[in-house]
C-alpha cells in the first residue's frame, strides 16, 4: 500500500482537520455575534441618543436662555441700597475678572479648555470606568463646557443617562459660543458659596473687592470652592480651604501660569475675609426695608412681576439718600416707641428718606404710609390756612375762651387756662385749641376739608364735623409730609415718588419719573401760612425744632392721652415728618407731647441733613406772592413799638396795620385812624357774656363800627355768622373707632403678598 493510500486511511488526521474547522466555524461565529451585536448597540445607541436629544434644548432656547440675574437698587447718588435676587448674581464680562481668577479656574477645573472640543474622551472613560467599578456614577471627569451645560440646562443628579446629556449640551455650547464666551458664562453662573452666584457676587462677599482686583491667593481660595463650595468656604473651614488653594497653585505652577516666587508668596498668604453677612431669603432686606418693601408691593412687583424683579437684572435708581437713609434708620431704632420719619423734597416729591418702624425683620409694618394716626395740633395748619383762603389775617384777634355746644362737647386747651382775645399767629404758635375750633366753625368743615384734599390728604379718615379742628383725622406720616410740602414750595402739591430711573439689564429704559406737581393753593396764602408756622418753631411750641442759621417752620401735634406725638417741618429744600406712637395706642408715658417725644429726634435728623445737603438758608418768595413783610407786637397784631414783644411775619401786600402798638408806644390817634388795623373775629357760637368777660375791648357789632380803648388797644369787632352748619362731635372713648388698619392685620396681608408674587421665605 502506497504512503498517500496510508494517509488516506490515517483517520486522525482527518480528526485535526476537522477540529480546527470547528474553531474557525466558532470564531467566525463569535465575529458575526460581535458584529451584530456593535451594529444593534449602534442602532440602541442612535436612537437612544436622538430620544435623548429630543429631550434637549434646540439651539434656539440655547441662545435665549436667559441666567437668573440680581435687581441692583441705588440711591439718587448712585450708592448701592440693596440687591433683590434669586440667585445672587450680577453678570461681569470676561475682560472685567481678574487674569489670576481665570487661569485658577482653569488650572482647578479644566487646564486644557482652550484645547478641546467641548468634551475630554480620556475623562469621560476614566470616569466611566470608575462609575461601572462602582455600580454608580462617582466619578465627575467634566469639562467647564459640561459643567456650563449642566449649570444651565440639566439636574445635578449623577446618572450615566444625565452625562450624555450634558455631553451632547457641551458639543452643541461649543458650536454656537466661542471659547471666550463660554468661559465668561461659567464664570458668571457657578454657585460659590454662601447664597452667591457668579464671580462677581463672590468676589465681593468674600473679599469686598471687584472680580477685576482678584489677587493670585484670592483667586486660588475661589477658584477651589467651585468643586464643592459648602465644604471649601474659608468661612467654616480654614483648613480645607488652604488645602484647597494649594492645590489651585500647584495647578497653577504645574502649567507654568506662576512662578515659583508666586507659588511661595501666594501659598502662604492669608487674605481677609469680609464680615458676612446673613442671607436669609430673597426677600431679605438689609438697607432702606422699609422704603424699598414701599416700591416693591406698590410698584415694582405690580408693574414687572417677581420673574423680572428677582430675576430680570433690573436697575432700579431711587430717590433716597442711602446716608440719610441710614440715619433715620438709626435714629428711629434707638427710640423707646415704634414711629417713623419721612424726609421730603418740597420742590420735586422725591422721597429722600423713608422709615417705617425700629426694626423690619420684627415687623413688615410700615408706619410711614399705612399707619393711620391722630395728628393733634399738627393737622392746625389746615385750619388757618382755610381761615387765610377766607381773607383773615395773621394779625386778626380770635377769643381763646371755654366752649360748651349745647350737645355737652367742651373742647379746651392743654394747658387748662385761658388767654382771652388772642392774634392768630399767637394762637397758633402756642398751639391754643379753642382758637382753632372757633376758626373752623367760622371756615366751615367743607372748606376745610376742601383744602385738604387740595394739598394731598388722601385719607378717607376725615371727620366731617368741628373736631377736625383739634387734628382728629387719622392720616399718614407721608400725608404729612405732602401737605406740608405746600408750605414749603408756595403753594404747589407734590406727588411723593420713590423711583427715577428703571433699567433692564441690557441698559433700555424701562421708566422714568420726575416731579408731578400742581397748584394747591394761592401762593400768597402758602408764604403767609408758612411765615406764621415759622414763629411756631421760633418762639412757640416747635422752638426746640428751631435750626440756627435756617429758616425753619414746622407744628408740633400731641393726642388725647398722649398716645401719638408728631413734627412736622422744615427748611429751605427740605421737610421732615417724625411720627412717635405706639401700635396698640396706648400712651406713650410720661405726658410726651410732640415737643418731648417727636422734636428731639426731627433735629437731630436735620442737623445731619444740612450738613450733608447743599441747601439754601432761606426761602425764597415767587413773584406772584403778593406779600410784604412786617414786624408785629404778637399780642396786639399791630406795628411792633419799641416795647413789644415782636414778630415778623408775611401779610397780603395792602392789608397791612400801618400803626404801631398802641400798648407799646403807638398813638390812640394813629390806631383810630389805621384802616388796616386788627380785627376780632367773633365765632357763631360765641355770645354776649363771653365777648364781654374775654375780649380785651368792649365791643359793638360791625355793621356799627365804634372804635373804643382799653389800655390803649384799639380794635373793631366782627361777628362771623355760620355759613354752613357746623356738625359737633360726639364724645368718643376710642379715638380709631373704625380705622381698619393694624400691625397684625398688616402682617398677615404681607404674608399673602409674597404668596401672590410667588416670593419665597426661607
Amino acid at each position: 500500500m502506497s504512503e498517500r493510500q496510508n494517509k488516506d486511511k490515517d483517520f486522525s488526521l482527518r480528526k485535526k482537520k476537522k477540529k480546527r474547522s470547528k474553531i474557525k466555524s466558532l470564531l467566525s461565529t463569535l465575529l458575526l455575534l460581535f458584529v451584530i451585536g456593535l451594529a444593534c448597540t449602534a442602532v440602541f445607541l442612535l436612537f437612544f441618543l436622538k430620544d435623548v436629544a429630543k429631550t434637549l434644548p434646540s439651539t434656539e432656547e440655547i441662545l435665549a436662555h436667559e441666567p437668573s440675574l440680581a435687581t441692583m437698587i441705588y440711591d439718587r447718588n448712585d450708592q448701592l441700597v440693596t440687591r433683590l435676587f434669586e440667585e445672587d448674581r450680577t453678570w461681569v464680562k470676561l475682560e472685567g475678572i481678574s487674569p489670576w481668577m481665570i487661569k485658577a479656574v482653569l488650572a482647578a477645573e479644566d487646564g486644557d479648555f482652550y484645547d478641546h472640543s467641548g468634551i475630554k474622551i480620556s475623562s469621560i472613560i476614566r470616569a466611566g470606568l470608575v462609575d461601572f467599578t462602582h455600580r454608580g456614577a462617582r466619578q465627575g471627569g467634566s469639562t467647564i463646557t459640561q459643567q456650563l451645560a449642566r449649570n444651565l440646562f440639566l439636574t445635578k443628579e449623577k446618572t450615566i443617562t444625565r452625562k450624555i446629556k450634558e455631553a451632547i449640551l457641551a458639543m452643541r455650547l461649543e458650536k454656537i459660543y466661542s471659547k471666550d464666551q463660554i468661559l465668561e458664562m461659567y464664570l458668571n453662573t457657578i454657585y460659590m458659596g454662601h447664597g452667591t452666584y457668579g464671580i462677581d457676587s463672590a468676589s465681593k462677599m468674600y473679599f469686598g473687592k471687584m472680580p477685576i482686583d482678584l489677587d493670585i491667593a484670592e483667586s486660588a481660595i475661589l477658584a477651589g470652592l467651585i468643586a464643592a463650595p459648602e465644604t471649601f468656604t474659608p468661612y467654616r473651614n480654614q483648613e480645607r480651604s488652604q488645602s484647597r488653594k494649594e492645590y489651585v497653585l500647584r495647578r497653577m505652577l504645574d502649567l507654568n501660569w506662576i512662578s515659583n516666587t508666586d507659588y511661595e508668596s501666594s501659598v502662604t498668604e492669608q487674605p481677609p475675609l469680609r464680615e458676612r453677612e446673613p442671607r436669609s431669603s430673597s426677600i431679605f432686606l438689609k438697607d432702606a426695608p422699609h422704603f424699598v418693601s414701599h416700591l416693591l408691593f406698590r410698584h415694582l412687583l405690580p408693574t414687572y412681576g417677581a420673574e423680572q424683579v428677582y430675576r430680570g437684572g433690573l436697575r432700579i435708581y431711587t430717590t433716597i439718600d442711602i446716608d440719610l437713609q441710614k440715619k433715620a434708620e438709626e435714629l428711629i431704632s434707638k427710640m423707646k416707641h415704634e414711629g417713623a420719619l419721612v424726609a421730603l423734597d418740597p420742590n420735586t416729591g422725591e422721597i429722600l428718606a423713608l422709615v417705617g418702624g425700629r426694626n423690619f425683620d420684627d415687623s413688615k409694618f410700615n408706619r410711614a404710609t399705612q399707619a393711620f394716626r391722630q395728628p393733634g395740633s399738627a393737622f392746625k395748619p389746615v385750619i388757618y390756612a382755610t381761615a387765610m383762603e377766607q381773607g383773615y389775617r395773621p394779625v386778626d384777634h380770635l377769643l381763646d375762651a371755654p366752649l360748651h355746644f349745647p350737645n355737652g362737647w367742651e373742647p379746651g386747651n392743654y394747658s387748662k387756662q385761658f388767654a382771652g382775645e388772642v392774634t392768630l399767629v399767637d394762637a397758633l404758635a402756642r398751639s391754643l385749641n379753642t382758637v382753632s375750633v372757633r376758626l373752623a366753625q367760622i371756615d366751615g368743615v367743607g372748606r376745610i376739608i376742601n383744602l385738604a384734599r387740595r394739598i394731598g390728604i388722601t385719607t378717607q379718615y376725615l371727620p366731617e364735623d368741628l373736631s377736625i379742628a383739634l387734628g382728629t383725622p387719622s392720616v399718614t406720616p407721608l400725608e404729612m409730609g405732602v401737605a406740608y410740602s405746600v408750605f414749603a414750595n408756595n403753594g404747589y402739591k407734590i406727588d411723593p415718588y420713590g423711583i427715577k430711573v428703571v433699567r433692564s439689564k441690557t441698559g433700555s429704559f424701562l421708566e422714568q419719573n420726575g416731579p408731578k406737581i400742581e397748584p394747591a393753593i394761592a401762593p400768597t396764602v402758602a408764604v403767609t401760612m408758612r411765615s406764621m408756622l415759622m414763629q411756631v418753631a421760633s418762639w412757640g411750641t416747635g422752638a426746640r425744632a428751631n435750626m440756627k442759621d435756617y429758616e425753619t417752620f414746622g407744628k408740633t401735634g400731641t393726642t388725647n392721652d398722649w398716645t401719638d406725638a408728631w413734627f412736622v417741618g422744615g427748611i429751605p429744600g427740605l421737610v421732615v415728618v417724625v411720627y412717635v406712637g405706639n401700635d396698640d395706642h396706648t400712651p406713650l408715658g410720661g405726658k410726651q407731647t410732640g415737643t418731648i417725644a417727636a422734636v428731639p429726634v426731627w433735629k437731630e435728623f436735620m442737623d445731619f441733613a444740612v450738613k450733608k445737603l447743599n441747601l439754601p438758608k432761606t426761602f425764597g418768595i415767587p413773584s406772584d406772592a403778593s406779600v410784604e413783610s412786617i414786624r408785629i407786637c404778637r399780642h396786639t397784631g399791630f406795628l411792633a413799638a419799641p416795647g413789644c414783644t415782636a414778630a415778623s411775619i408775611l401779610v397780603p401786600v395792602g392789608q397791612a396795620p400801618s400803626s404801631l402798638c398802641p400798648w407799646h408806644g403807638g398813638t390812640l390817634a394813629d390806631a383810630q385812624a389805621d384802616g388796616n388795623a386788627p380785627q376780632l373775629l367773633l365765632a357763631p357760637i360765641d355770645d354776649e357774656m363771653t365777648r364781654m368777660e374775654y375780649a380785651l375791648a368792649p365791643v359793638h357789632p360791625v355793621e356799627d363800627p365804634v372804635y373804643t380803648q382799653d389800655d390803649g388797644l384799639i380794635i373793631t369787632t366782627q361777628k362771623r355768622e355760620e355759613k354752613e352748619p357746623a356738625k359737633v362731635p360726639q364724645s368718643s372713648s376710642d379715638p380709631y373707632k373704625g380705622v381698619s388698619e393694624g400691625k397684625d392685620d398688616y402682617e398677615a396681608r404681607f404674608q399673602d403678598l409674597l404668596k401672590q408674587y410667588n416670593i419665597k421665605t426661607d
